[in-house]
């Protein structure tokens, strides 16, 4: 196996990874266990970061890749795609203005704007995740 087919597979890996993190510091902040919540959220924002950057160079090396099924299974996937897209563009800055209102402990903002950063932060980890399976998965078996 080459790295071009393994590299979308890492890719997704990181999504999952980060997927984790940012369920492990929902449960976290929930037990009051800030300093916990706090490095398990800069964790899922490392990975994040690695992901972004390790999928900028899979999209700069090997071009975007086409969906290989033309059934109903394309549609689903393409508006899964779609949102996934739209919701990790969107999310970047809420991402990075939640974390930086948390290390600078102004918990009222923080609250306030992680209550809609982190359910689609944990939507765009999972749909990427999702949008890997349907392309190099189930795509190609169908």
């Amino acid at each position: 196996m080459t790295f071009a087919e393994l590299h979308p597979a890492i890719n997704a890996g990181l999504n999952f990874t980060s997927f984790l993190f940012l369920v492990a510091g929902f449960r976290a902040i929930r037990g009051r266990r800030i300093e916990i919540h706090r490095k398990r959220m800069l964790g899922a924002a490392t990975v994040s970061a690695v992901f972004l950057v390790s999928y900028l160079i899979r999209f700069a090396t090997t071009g975007a890749h086409k969906y290989p099924h033309l059934g109903w299974d394309r549609t689903l996937y393409f508006v899964i795609l779609f949102s996934h897209m739209v919701l990790a563009v969107a999310v970047l800055p809420m991402v990075l203005r939640t974390l930086f209102l948390g290390l600078k402990n102004r918990r009222p903002e923080h609250r306030r704007l992680a209550r809609w950063t982190f359910p689609i932060w944990l939507y765009v980890s999972v749909t990427g995740v999702v949008v890997y399976v349907m392309l190099y998965h189930v795509g190609p078996r169908l």
